[in-house]
């Protein structure tokens, strides 16, 4: 068989190379020989893997021993996945990793860096094991390479996915614990605004109002503003029609906390107002709420000279 010279994969000079006949295995025959190779030298591998891990800094949040048990785990999802050419159980296995490692702060870039280096890891040991047959090694790595890249997308878009959805009910927390409607006696709710109010969370506050309206049967809500240092035309608007909403369910609502600096603004923008009671302070605000329940409020020292 006469010698073809050929380059070093590595670089380097061109050296004489003796290329056997191209063998006629299919991609699922090269699959299968790569899997055996990564089953048969999976102690070593996933050795190198997980050192390699720790000496990059990733996964710093967990210890050696997590990150040894977390190798061991993804390693034998890539290898079944490359196995069975479904991701199905690797989605899966994504899911529940990122579960597991989000709330521990570990990042995106994170773990895409070691499924990288899983990649460049097997990726050697390949080389390692056809060095002396080229034409083999370019055979397996086209064969590998579509399935890796696959894996590794799954593998990071799952992540991003979880990611994403711990991000949404943090904020969804964050809005919750911003907006609290707490009933201060019976039929009787305060609703006190912290921050600033966007769209969305004055949709937010609007819902759980009226919900709470309804729970609770309120007939008299003090919303209090004395903590929102500003408000645009579409806000004030969206107040006004929450006070219509909350009126059409048998609820009073005073609005309590105006800044100058607010009321001005609603008047120069042309909201209507006419509809809407308001109180200058909070303490004001529950005096008038308990009056229109019917409460009377007397002096402690006064009841005890009556009795």
């Amino acid at each position: 068989m006469a010698a073809k010279e050929e380059r070093s994969v590595w670089g380097g000079a061109a050296r004489p190379v003796e290329r056997s006949q191209p063998a006629s295995e299919s991609t699922a025959t090269l699959l299968r020989e790569l899997v055996a190779h990564l089953r048969q030298q999976r102690t070593v591998l996933r050795e190198e893997w997980a050192r390699r891990i720790t000496e990059a800094r990733l996964l710093t949040a967990m210890t050696e021993e997590e990150v040894f048990a977390e190798a061991t785990s993804v390693y034998d999802n890539y290898v079944e996945a490359l196995e069975t050419g479904t991701f199905e159980a690797l989605q899966a296995y994504a899911r529940d990793l990122s579960e597991r490692i989000i709330p521990r702060g570990v990042e995106t870039h994170e773990v895409v860096g070691i499924v990288l280096l899983l990649r460049d890891v097997l990726a050697r040991s390949l080389f390692a094991k056809y060095r002396e047959d080229f034409a083999k090694l370019d055979r397996i790595l086209d064969a590998y390479e579509p399935a890796a890249n696959s894996i590794a997308n799954t593998v990071a878009v799952g992540f991003v996915q979880e990611r994403e959805r711990v991000i949404r009910q943090q904020q969804e927390a964050i809005r919750e614990l911003s907006t609290p409607v707490l009933q201060v006696r019976e039929r009787l709710l305060i609703l006190p605004i912290i921050g600033v109010i966007d769209p969305q969370r004055a949709r937010q506050l609007t819902e759980q109002l009226l919900q709470a309206i309804r729970t609770n049967r309120a007939k008299v809500v003090v919303i209090d503003i004395t903590g929102v240092a500003a408000m645009d035309k579409a806000v004030a608007n969206h107040l006004v029609q929450t006070v219509e909403a909350s009126r059409l369910l048998g609820a009073t609502v005073i609005v309590t906390g105006l800044s100058p600096e607010i009321a001005q603004t609603l008047v120069t923008i042309g909201v209507d107002l006419s509809e809407m009671a308001t109180v200058g302070d909070l303490q004001g605000g529950i005096e008038e709420a308990e009056r229109l329940l019917g409460y009377q409020v007397s002096d402690i020292k006064e009841v005890s000279q009556k009795s």
